[in-house]
């Protein structure tokens, strides 16, 4: 079962669409959240760090985000509200500076917990053959992000696919060898995330 990379279906696609669609964010990841679980998980992060950026104020959510936007007021409203949601949960759970919210977590951890069953005892010849392709690269990027082993290489592989994704909003330079890695990356994660997706659809 061949699967396009997370980072790179199609190209008008590229960036998960955060680049442009990182202010609509409620309405994009409502969509993301059934279509691709990685790219949500990533547009997500982006999302955190948008509030930590904006410093949990919601005047400025409002004035920067969502004031951008010529929507209902009953769609104002519900954006409004699911940024505020979302700046409660992370000062509860204690990640205003760093980290992510547990449900976050929990899809990371659905994630790797599927790694380990196609690996293991699904015996998936097509992901085994991805994941040996990757491994170098996650071994590489795991000593050099200083990764301790309680991070699994599904959480690592998210991990580089999001540094990925900042470099490209600043526009600043991928080398070679990097976007070799990233592609490796990619190509796990999005085979990872169509297997759930599959899963879902089956029930």
């Amino acid at each position: 079962m061949e699967r396009g990379g997370v980072l790179r279906d199609k190209p008008e696609r590229e960036d998960c669409n955060c680049r442009t669609d990182i202010w609509n964010s409620m309405l994009i990841a409502k969509e993301k959240k059934k279509s691709n679980i990685a790219e949500y998980i990533l547009y997500m992060w982006q999302v955190e760090d948008l509030l930590r950026a904006l410093g949990f104020n919601m005047k400025q959510v409002k004035e920067k985000v969502i004031d951008r936007f010529e929507v209902a007021e009953d769609t104002a409203k519900e954006m409004y509200d699911w940024y505020d949601n979302l700046s409660e949960m992370m000062r509860k759970e204690k990640v205003e500076q760093k980290g992510h919210l547990q449900i976050l977590k929990n899809n990371v951890d659905e994630l790797t917990e599927l790694h380990y069953f196609l690996l293991q005892k699904a015996n998936d010849i097509r992901y085994r053959q991805i994941v040996t392709m990757a491994t170098g690269n996650l071994i590489d990027f795991r000593l050099k992000s200083e990764a301790g082993n309680e991070v699994s290489d599904v959480e690592l592989a998210l991990n580089a696919l999001y540094g990925q994704l900042i470099l490209r909003l600043q526009k600043k330079e991928i080398y070679l060898q990097t976007a070799q890695a990233m592609e490796s990356f990619s190509k796990m994660i999005g085979y990872l995330a169509a297997c759930y997706h599959k899963n879902e659809r089956e029930g």
